[in-house]
């Protein structure tokens, strides 16, 4: 009997987790840990980090196979089904959730500001040349052209682009460059505001703008409609994304769709953030995550939205200078993709200098400009190296 009892045991303890976790798996564990923390104590970007976070959490218990593949044909004898993140992460792979989050983004941005005042765009091109200088030094360090191409996006703060555009050039980075591009986005208040203020006089930080004009309804409902022909005709690869995000913007927009633009911003949003979020971190299993390579994309990831943010604080001071002054330079570090909260930091960094100054509508045009910046960037990569 006691000889049956501990066999019994033996057997129990052999197919549990406690036998095969191996040590990438504890890292990784921890690493999961640390992101949960950022998301509920901190409250970095929680939508985000919380579902990346429990996902990583999920993919690395030993034995559990969430995200395993399945084995054999449906159907057929021997076939073993996949796990459950395997599936949901099909979304990912064929692009299909990050275009959805697009027209979310969409429904909920006003484009005002940017219509109100196309000059803005400029700053928004302007920082995306960090990710064209990451890339060049990515390429340098030994990258591949594709792998290079995902790495340097993440200087766009623009998660589901960098994920739309790694999950065809380098599905293999898909992890790290996921938990870089979101980091990032979480730390906007932490990173932009010391190389807002080096690369800036108190006298620029301190002009107050003047009032953008009225946007009549007529051009809020053509804007999409152009840009998506415009930047689709010029860039078809770039379609999906922008396609999305103005789609999104014309259901708020046109006045006839409330329920559908409710729907964009609201359940759907939710529903594939729930699912993207869980589906990244569930890519990054101890195998896949801990390589040298993994800390260089982050280095990288960080180097290229510093310089996003730079070229657009230093392009603001071109306008400033060419304006006469009446252009604030901080808005040009809402040219990131991180709407609305590079917005707000330019707000928050201008108000500390001039209490009486509002930058957030003025910072809007360029960072709406962003997004379609990032995601026309990411169009031309992958119809370049794709």
């Amino acid at each position: 009997m006691i000889n049956t009892l501990m066999f019994g045991v033996k057997s129990f303890l052999a197919t549990s987790g406690f036998v095969a976790i191996t040590p990438g798996q504890v890292i990784m564990l921890i690493v999961s840990f640390i992101l949960l923390y950022l998301a509920i104590i901190k409250q970095f970007e929680p939508l985000l980090l919380l579902p990346i976070g429990f996902g990583m959490f999920l993919a690395n218990l030993p034995l559990a196979g969430l995200m395993a593949e399945p084995v054999g044909k449906f159907g057929e004898v021997g076939f073993q089904a996949g796990g459950l993140l395997y599936y949901l992460y099909m979304g990912v792979k064929l692009g299909i959730y990050p275009p959805l989050i697009f027209m979310g983004v969409g429904a909920m941005t006003d484009f005002g500001p940017l219509i109100a005042n196309p000059k803005s765009i400029l700053l928004g091109a302007a920082a995306q040349l960090g990710i064209f200088f990451v890339f060049i030094g990515a390429i340098l360090l030994g990258f591949n052209a594709q792998e290079a191409s995902s790495i340097g996006i993440i200087g766009g703060a623009d998660g589901p682009t960098a994920l739309y555009l790694t999950a065809r050039l380098a599905p293999h980075l898909l992890g790290p460059i996921a938990i870089a591009a979101y980091s990032y986005m979480a730390l906007v208040p932490i990173i932009q505001p010391p190389i807002m203020r080096a690369l800036t006089t108190k006298e620029e930080r301190c002009v107050v703008m003047e009032q953008l004009r009225p946007v009549s309804k007529k051009e809020r409902i053509i804007f999409p409609i152009f840009v998506t022909l415009l930047v689709s005709l010029i860039l078809p690869s770039a379609a999906p994304l922008i396609g999305m995000l103005m789609m999104g913007n014309l259901l708020r927009e046109s006045g006839v769709t409330e329920r559908l633009s409710k729907t964009a911003q609201n359940d759907l949003m939710n529903t594939v953030t729930i699912f993207l979020g869980t589906t990244v971190g569930a890519t990054s299993s101890a195998e896949t995550f801990l390589r040298p390579q993994t800390l260089m994309i982050i280095a990288l990831g960080l180097l290229a939205f510093s310089f996003g943010t730079a070229g657009g604080v230093l392009f603001g001071k071109i306008m400033y200078k060419t304006s006469g002054g009446k252009v604030n330079p901080l808005i040009g570090s809402a040219g990131v993709s991180a709407v609305p909260m590079a917005a707000r930091v330019s707000q928050v960094v201008g108000q500390q200098e001039n209490p009486g100054n509002f930058l957030l509508m003025h910072a809007m045009g360029p960072n709406v400009a962003g997004v379609i910046g990032s995601a026309v960037v990411a169009g031309l990569l992958l119809s370049t190296f794709g």
